[in-house]
């Protein structure tokens, strides 16, 4: 009997901390001003949609405003996509993650990075090969690029920051790398690869990759501060690509709240390559690093996701898994780290995983 009162007490303590919380989520939203933010929110609890909102203007020029159904640049959240393809043929057996990328890409120009460098390295971003969006920004072109093989002549050559496997350092390349590998032992185009195993599956209806100088309805221009530095904006299209293995996908937040479920609710990998994507391998920047996956143990509970950064993108996809809360955060300008989406991913960093241990309101 004491064991069942337990559990009601539990379950009545659960919900009104939930309704609680819940609460502040609408309130906040009910606040923020088009002039704080521009962009798309969703918030989920146990994968139900709790709320979802939309802000500012998708086109300043011709005051067009953001949408619910908006679609936005996600920059480097696509890495997630790359990591997922490749896990799902390592779960097949054609991919293993400790050999030399030479087993899959045995014309790889670059000799010391075909002979040493594993699938491993290119996941966990320690394969000691840089960030070519960063390093060659200078030489890159806006339409140029129409398969995965175009990018690589902008970093075939370069030298390596370090020997594989001794230190973290963020690389686009390398997930430009792992699309070459996805290519090759699949047999199938990148970007077909991942329409047909990772959108289909999870009914992502409007994500795709889409060249710069395409005409699509409902999509969101991108416009730049050079991340808070200046207070004049500007259109960021001079910075972007069309999309690669490392970043640039187009998505809404509704579309990155289902491969969210999809991935956790083990619709994409089955839950021992799901467990072994989620487990902590190296130490990033600020946080651990999974498999093509962000692990932030730096709160009162883990934050699974990742974050896309670039000239007037700022996106957050953040798993929230002791409370089963998902936040989705989608803008269309960039922000030197307090402001805009940083503020707001703040807000939720601060509400659900750096909370009071008893509920307040």
């Amino acid at each position: 009997m004491k064991f069942k009162i337990l559990l009601l007490l539990t379950f009545v303590f659960n919900l009104s901390y939930s309704q609680s919380t819940n609460s502040q989520i609408k309130n906040y939203l009910d606040s923020i001003d088009d002039s704080e933010f521009s962009g798309a929110i969703l918030v989920a609890k146990n994968d139900e949609v709790i709320d979802k909102r939309a802000y500012g203007l998708s086109s300043i020029e011709y005051d067009v405003k953001n949408k619910i159904d908006t679609k936005f640049n996600i920059a480097s959240i696509t890495k997630m996509f790359t990591a997922v393809a490749a896990l799902q043929l390592y779960e097949q057996g054609k991919i293993d993650l400790k050999k030399p990328i030479g087993k899959y890409l045995p014309d790889y120009p670059n000799e010391i990075v075909r002979n040493s460098v594993t699938v491993h390295q290119l996941l966990t971003h320690t394969s000691g090969l840089n960030n070519f969006y960063v390093t060659d920004s200078d030489k890159l072109k806006n339409s140029d690029y129409k398969e995965i093989s175009d990018f690589v002549p902008l970093f075939a050559n370069d030298t390596l920051l370090s020997k594989p496997g001794t230190k973290y350092d963020y690389s686009g390349t390398g997930f430009v790398v792992l699309g070459l590998i996805i290519e090759n032992v699949s047999g199938e185009d990148y970007y077909d690869y991942i329409r047909k195993n990772i959108l289909e599956p999870s009914n992502m209806k409007a994500t795709s990759e889409i060249q710069v100088d395409s005409i699509v309805k409902n999509i969101a221009s991108g416009y730049t501060s050079q991340f808070g530095q200046n207070k004049v904006l500007k259109k960021n299209d001079y910075y972007l690509t069309k999309a690669s293995p490392a970043g640039f996908y187009y998505s809404t937040v509704v579309d990155l709240f289902k491969f969210s479920r999809a991935l956790r609710n083990h619709k994409l990998l089955n839950k021992k390559t799901t467990d072994l994507m989620f487990e902590p391998k190296v130490k990033g920047y600020n946080t651990h690093l999974g498999y093509g996956i962000d692990i932030d143990n730096r709160y009162n509970q883990t934050i699974v996701g990742h974050s896309g950064g670039w000239y007037g993108i700022h996106g957050e996809l953040m798993d929230f898994m002791d409370d089963n809360y998902t936040v989705i955060i989608l803008s269309n300008i960039d922000d030197g780290g307090k402001t805009g989406a940083s503020k707001v991913a703040d807000f939720f960093k601060s509400l659900l995983a750096d909370k009071e241990l008893e509920p307040n309101q």
